[in-house]
């Protein structure tokens, strides 16, 4: 290939390439014709050869050593070369280049050319890759521009003129007055120019800001005017919508002088209630034009009606998802505003775009008062049996705190609960487990309610996990009350023990039990021995076969049940007892013991390393918050302790009890010694 190839020529052979690096042999072979020709200094091919330096460019190659060329084709009088100089000098070098600043003065000269296009290509430049030092150089050419009577050029001048506000922000009061007076053009695009000018402006100076509230915002609320109810124009319809960029600016800007002014907001209200009312939301145009107006009605301090005067899926503001998001912002300071949509929103919740359904789940779960708990309730459960997954967990969470926050009696507190497990038990948070627990033993008129319900909803599905666990702890607490039969407020079943375990057995032996759900299951089944009176050697072999199991925590469950059934039966029913009310600042936390609960083990306090029994309430939810637990040199709760070596047991002064339960149980001190209950 020639050193005089023309670009398109380049451009065909390097498309050509079939392989990387025949693509990187041509690049150098024409970079090294394109460097020599540059030594030669020859001036009638200097564009063509940048020009094709500026596509190796654009591929990624380096093309540095044609930033003095640049600076030469700039300084040319011909306008073929400025325009290919120009076009280097924004691809090849910026501000940190030493070779931007040889092009300041070939910029002010070219600012005063006679040719509206060489003007136009200086105030591209400068706006581009222009410096500080530049800007502050050329902010005077700039400013007698915005004043200039060419459109074309004014329109340049005023997008330069932000740049120079952007790198050098204390220039910002020479364009002021200028700025206000581009708002009485008729071109479209001085006008687009003159509102970003007035927006850059605003954003840097509160003095400016104040001065514009008082000048700009009837002459903003008339332009915009004049766009909405302009009829069709050619040139600046956009899908049936005249001028949507020049419409959003304004209302960006109108945003702005609005905020906190009671005065600027005011002279803006009727205009953005005509916007929305006026504007065709079925296209991408008029929905972005209405995006603005929201977002600008949120943000001043608008009419309440104007915030609220269209719902969701109103005719004249048919963006759900927007809308929503904009009540949001509201429904804590307009409480009653946003209720009167309720119905709306919460027909939003059968949408089928997923964003609609979490914002309007979003604001349902904020609509929620004590006053409509009942109802909106039912719809949100509704929503929860058939809502995504993604959506399911949050849905759930947000229930949890309303039903905890305006529950009207503490039965409809449990079934609420209980019907979220049952839906989305899987989903829930960690939490809700020992949060219930705690519920269920305040509600102490209700035990023999909740044991039957979950009972039956045990029986039914054990897919839900913390559904079966939280059953499972209540069967262990208030199995004598299920068996009993005779709850007052569910229908009469008669339970047997064989029932029960049958059900409990069915927990420890499924596969989709957790090791968590069978901790609780293996507790409730020991608890169970002190409240039934003739399966207790059926416990007892249950109990004995996850001596031996691999999990370290059932295993460790099941060594210290075992050692209660084989030394200390007549401690079982103290250590097994009903747990007392559980306050909720001790479900993280250490529990105190009963009174005399060290006497049952002896009369003497254990000294370290010895078996003691305390009861812990547990801080997650992988055991029962409320059993006693024998444990080996159990430490505080929250930490776990690896014993090496077994303490012998004492044969002075010691109590039968105390010796005998040592040595039987000395194999616990080989186990991790996890602070379980």
């Amino acid at each position: 290939m020639s050193p005089s190839v023309r670009l398109q020529e380049l451009i065909r052979v390097i498309r050509s390439a079939r392989t990387q690096c025949e693509e990187r042999g041509v690049i150098q072979r024409e970079c090294a014709a394109i460097r020599e020709q540059f030594r030669q200094n020859d001036n009638g091919g200097r564009s063509h050869n940048l020009a094709k330096l500026l596509y190796v460019h654009m591929l990624g190659y380096p093309a540095h050593f044609g930033q003095m060329e640049c600076v030469r084709l700039i300084a040319s009088p011909r306008y073929s070369e400025k325009r290919i100089g120009y076009l280097g000098a924004m691809m090849l070098l910026d501000e940190k280049q030493d070779a931007s600043l040889l092009i300041t003065n070939s910029i002010k000269n070219d600012l005063s050319h006679s040719s509206q296009y060489v003007q136009s290509l200086a105030l591209c430049t400068l706006a581009c890759m222009g410096s500080a030092e530049m800007c502050r150089d050329l902010a005077p050419e700039i400013e007698r521009l915005l004043k200039a009577s060419n459109s074309y050029i004014k329109k340049k001048a005023t997008l330069c003129a932000v740049h120079i506000i952007r790198k050098v922000p204390e220039l910002g009061e020479m364009f002021t007055p200028s700025a206000h007076s581009l708002l009485s053009e008729k071109n479209h695009g001085v006008l687009h120019g003159a509102v970003v000018l007035i927006t850059e402006l605003c954003e840097r100076n509160t003095q400016t800001l104040d001065n514009f509230r008082k000048v700009a915002v009837p002459e903003l609320v008339q332009i915009m005017k004049g766009l909405v109810m302009s009829g069709y124009s050619p040139e600046h319809n956009v899908a049936g919508i005249s001028d949507p960029f020049l419409q959003v600016r304004i209302l960006r800007l109108l945003r702005i002088l609005g905020r906190n002014n009671d005065r600027a907001s005011d002279a803006m209200n009727d205009l953005l209630a005509q916007v929305a009312t006026n504007t065709d939301s079925t296209k991408t145009a008029g929905s972005a034009v209405l995006y603005e107006t929201v977002l600008t009605v949120m943000d001043i301090r608008s009419e309440s009606g104007l915030r609220v005067s269209h719902p969701p899926n109103g005719e004249a503001l048919n963006v759900p998802y927007i809308s929503m998001t904009s009540l949001l912002k509201i429904v804590q300071t307009d409480h009653n505003a946003v209720q009167r949509h309720r119905g709306t929103i919460v027909d939003c919740l059968k949408d089928q775009d997923a964003s609609v359904q979490r914002r309007a789940l979003e604001l349902s779960l904020a609509l929620v008062s004590s006053v409509n708990i009942r109802s909106l309730m039912k719809e949100l459960l509704l929503f929860l049996s058939t809502c995504p997954p993604e959506l399911r967990a949050h849905a759930a969470s947000g229930i949890f705190i309303a039903a905890e926050k305006y529950a009207p009696s503490q039965r409809w507190h449990i079934d609420t609960i209980l019907h979220v497990l049952t839906t989305a038990g899987s989903d829930v948070r960690d939490e809700t487990v020992p949060n219930l627990i705690q519920l269920i033993t305040s509600a102490s008129e209700l035990h023999c309610y909740t044991v039957h319900k979950l009972y039956r909803a045990l029986v039914t599905d054990i897919s839900q996990q913390p559904l079966v666990q939280v059953a499972c702890w209540c069967i262990g607490e208030y199995g004598d009350l299920l068996l009993k039969g005779d709850c007052e407020e569910t229908e009469p079943v008669q339970v047997t023990e064989d029932d029960v375990l049958d059900a409990l057995e069915t927990v420890l032996q499924s596969h989709m039990s957790s090791p968590a759900t069978r901790a609780f299951a293996l507790t409730a089944t020991m608890k169970l021995s002190t409240r039934i009176t003739e399966n207790v050697d059926r416990i007892r072999s249950i109990v004995s076969i996850y001596g031996s199991c691999i999990d370290v925590e059932l295993q460790q469950r099941a060594v210290e049940y075992n050692a209660l059934f084989r030394k200390y039966d007549h401690m079982r029913a103290a250590v097994l007892e009903r747990m007392p009310v559980i306050d909720k600042g001790q479900t993280n936390g250490e529990i105190q013991a009963p009174p005399n609960l060290l006497d049952l083990l002896g009369g003497v306090c254990p000294a370290p390393g010895d078996v003691t029994v305390s009861l812990l309430a547990s801080n997650s939810t992988d055991s029962d918050i409320t059993s006693f637990s024998l444990q080996a040199a159990v430490p505080k709760v929250g930490s776990t302790s690896y014993p090496t070596t077994t303490k012998p047991c004492s044969t002075t002064n010691e109590s039968p009890h105390q010796g005998s339960f040592c040595q039987d149980t000395a194999q616990i001190d080989s186990f991790p010694t996890t602070a379980w209950s």
